[in-house]
Parts: structure tokens; C-alpha cells; sequence
């Protein structure tokens, strides 16, 4: 049976806050660590029923950047809905939800540029 390793690793600053969090992957294309902004890992608690969540981001990564992260995770979700059920309705609905997400954002921006 083929294994797979994701790996983590975050470097905190004096306040506990996420200084600079890289990942690597042993399935990965590239070799070595990657940096990024952000992480959303989402975990199913069998005993509880539950999702466990942890989400992380550096003080680099802007209120734009995080709203856009979001909503791909969101339309990722929707992709998922329908290849892991067949539940078109739910995966539109998410899909419609990211859509007026989108305007929302290009909306604030344009607002914000004036």
C-alpha cells in the first residue's frame, strides 16, 4: 500500500502568532519545502461527529488575500459535494454562494480605491 506524508511547519513569533509556515509533500511536484500565507486543515472527529479545524495565517497575507482564500476553499468544497455524492443541488448552492461572495470582494475593492 502506497504512502503519503504532508508535512507542516510554522514559526511563531513571541505571541504565538504564525511568523512563517512552510509545507512540503511527498507527493509533490517540486522538491523541498514551499511558504505560504495561510493554511485551512479540516479534520472529521469520528468519535465526536464533528470537524476539527485549524487555520493559520502569517501577518503577511492581506484582508483580500484571506476572503479570496476562503472562497476557493468554498469552491473547492463545491467540486468535492458533487464528485464525492452527486448532490448537484448542494454543490450549486455553494457554488452560487462563491459567486456573490466574488461580487462582494470586487465590490469592497472598488470602494476602497475611490
Amino acid at each position: 500500500m502506497k504512502k503519503s506524508e504532508i508535512n507542516f511547519q510554522i514559526e511563531l513569533d513571541e505571541t504565538n502568532l504564525p511568523k512563517t509556515i512552510h509545507w512540503d509533500a511527498s507527493d509533490k511536484e517540486g522538491e523541498g519545502a514551499e511558504s505560504t500565507k495561510s493554511i485551512s486543515l479540516n479534520v472529521w472527529d469520528n468519535l465526536n461527529h464533528s470537524t476539527l479545524r485549524i487555520d493559520l495565517w502569517t501577518d503577511e497575507m492581506s484582508v483580500v488575500e484571506m476572503k479570496r482564500f476562503y472562497i476557493d476553499i468554498l469552491g473547492g468544497m463545491a467540486q468535492t459535494i458533487i464528485n464525492s455524492t452527486g448532490d448537484e443541488y448542494m454543490s450549486e448552492e455553494i457554488k452560487d454562494l462563491c459567486d456573490r461572495l466574488v461580487k462582494h470582494v470586487n465590490e469592497e475593492n472598488k470602494k476602497a480605491k475611490i
